[in-house]
């Protein structure tokens, strides 16, 4: 029998060993793999197989400023991949001729299990999800017929979209579909947290970080899953309405008074990069998050379930968290050369 054991745990080492190979392999080239544990994606690979020409054309569309009316900005310009696809150091994005939007730009990762996409969940489909930055006023301005005779005048990008569809028209369908083979190939599931679950090298944890994991996994995990780190629901989380926008998130959407001030869960995963925190960016440090989760919780008929009990946690406690947060950081995903900027040709 304990040779039996032996030979399984040997077993299920190597199976674990030949996903994160061929995750690594993956990732390096862009392409999509569904990482070992992991639930199956949302998104319908089938409906949009993704090629290596696809996932180029999208990477330079997403890099592309000619995307917008005045040709200024660009997808990356309020989803930076230093910062995991964030908008660093703005509260809410900033659009084309420095025009503000009224809400926090979010991470761009793991898009193939998101369920719905907005801080409000007004968009329901990765390929649609781009119209809204594209045409909205405050962000990029640009109505799709001009931008569709913009990319048929270029020579280069029909030679792009020939080489990704086998026809060098640009249309809207072909145009949304690059983008989203791009943005689905965004994966991050290797920090160090993915390193400990999977009992590799370099995932070792420290006792605070142990404590931090137990303590999460009893206080937050409800709303955060792993591995996601999200559970791609909605929830009011008990911020006071902010006194300039008055966001009343999912109920903008829904009609229903049920959603008001409900916005989007967001995914954990590199936390400690895309500062400012929450849908209108008010806090800053992580620290400020978690305080607001212990003492800050503004009461009201919408509230979480789970935020009505108040969460107790002492100061060393709230420490430990934050040294487990900060173990979902993905280095090798913010430096993967193939979600950087395209080079030249």
């Amino acid at each position: 029998m304990p040779a039996a054991k032996q030979l399984l745990r040997w077993a299920l080492l190597l199976s674990a060993w030949a996903g994160v190979c061929a995750y690594n392999l993956a990732s390096e080239s862009g392409a999509f793999v569904q990482p070992l544990g992991w639930p199956a994606p949302v998104y319908r690979f089938q409906d949009n197989p993704g090629t290596a020409a696809g996932r180029e054309l999208g990477r330079r569309l997403f890099y592309e400023p000619a995307l917008s009316r005045d040709s200024s900005i660009s997808c990356a310009s309020c989803h930076s991949p230093a910062m995991a696809f964030t908008h660093a150091d703005h509260r809410v994005s900033h659009g084309m001729a420095g025009r503000l939007g009224t809400r926090n730009a979010p991470g761009l990762f793991n898009l193939a299990w998101a369920t719905s996409f907005q801080w409000d969940g007004g968009v329901n489909h990765l390929e649609m999800q781009p119209l809204n930055p594209l045409t909205h006023p405050a962000e990029m301005d640009m109505a799709l017929p001009p931008l569709l005779v913009r990319l048929n005048a270029s020579g280069a990008y029909r030679g792009r979209f020939y080489r990704a569809f086998a026809d060098s028209v640009v249309t809207t369908p072909r145009l949304l579909k690059a983008l989203a083979q791009f943005t689905v190939s965004l994966e991050s599931a290797n920090s160090r947290y993915d390193k400990y679950v999977r009992h590799e090298p370099g995932g070792e944890f420290s006792d605070l970080e142990l404590n931090g994991l137990r303590l999460f996994r009893a206080n937050c995990a409800s709303c955060h899953r792993e591995p996601l780190f999200t559970n791609n629901g909605f929830a009011n989380n008990g911020l006071l309405p902010d006194s300039i926008y008055n966001d009343q998130g999912r109920a903008t959407i829904t009609g229903r008074a049920a959603d008001c001030y409900q916005f989007r869960v967001p995914t954990l995963r590199n936390i400690e990069l895309t500062s400012p925190y929450m849908h209108d960016g008010r806090f800053q440090r992580l620290r400020d998050v978690l305080r607001h989760y212990t003492t800050g919780i503004h009461t009201g008929p919408t509230l979480a379930a789970e935020l009505r009990k108040p969460l107790v946690l002492n100061g060393d406690e709230q420490k430990d968290v934050l040294a487990f947060l900060l173990t979902l950081t993905d280095r090798d995903f913010l430096t993967n050369s193939a979600y950087q900027y395209p080079p030249s040709e």
